[in-house]
């Protein structure tokens, strides 16, 4: 299965002060950085979604779009612009404010997808989604069209109109962690320094 990675970085950072999540510094250089790093392990093709600062998130290396629906509609608009641009047979979504989130993320959750009838997997920690960390068939977008027609904007709404497969991550579920505060991006990067220390 040929996967196209979506960061969704289109939000307005509104809990930490309005400025944007993906640029801010985190063990040395953007948030987005390390996302990236990341994704680029486990898929064959990168997008980026983002409302504001393009040149900035450009220079990252990889095709920049933004939300075709006005108004900040939240991550489900962003994965609406990522089926629009989408090119392979399914898009993996993940957001620009979870840096450590799992190396497998894509292999496994292209496993749960292997049967034709599901539409979506979905990562699940300690028995609760992760609705951002998902593996969308790009056939569902017309689907996902008529749903935003309506105005409906919940992602977790839209994703109990189709077949699901849930997968579990519960032996990690702190890759899970995004930052909201300017709090939780030290606590973040603490963590991160941390894991990095060599073993004895």
């Amino acid at each position: 299965m040929k996967i196209t990675g979506l960061v969704l970085a289109g939000g307005r950072g509104q809990r930490m002060g309005g400025v944007d999540k993906g640029l801010q510094m985190f063990c040395g250089r953007p948030m987005v950085a390390s996302v990236l790093e990341r994704l680029r392990q486990q898929v064959d093709d990168i997008l980026v979604n983002a409302n504001q600062n393009p040149d900035r998130y450009a220079a990252f290396g990889h095709r920049v779009i933004a939300d075709l629906i006005a108004g900040h509609a939240g991550p489900l608009a962003g994965l609406h612009a990522g089926l629009a641009h989408c090119t392979t047979e399914a898009l993996l979504t993940v957001p620009c404010d979870s840096p450590r989130f799992p190396a497998d993320l894509a292999q496994r959750l292209a496993a749960a997808l292997e049967d034709p009838a599901l539409d979506l997997a979905v990562a699940v920690a300690e028995g609760r989604e992760q609705p951002v960390f998902a593996l969308v068939r790009t056939r569902v977008a017309p689907h996902l069209e008529a749903f935003l027609a309506t105005g409906a904007r919940r992602i977790d709404a839209w994703y109990g109109t189709l077949a699901v497969a849930r997968v579990s991550f519960d032996e990690d579920p702190g890759a899970f962690a995004n930052v909201n505060t300017l709090a939780e991006l030290a606590s973040l990067e603490i963590d991160a320094r941390v894991d990095r220390r060599p073993r004895p």
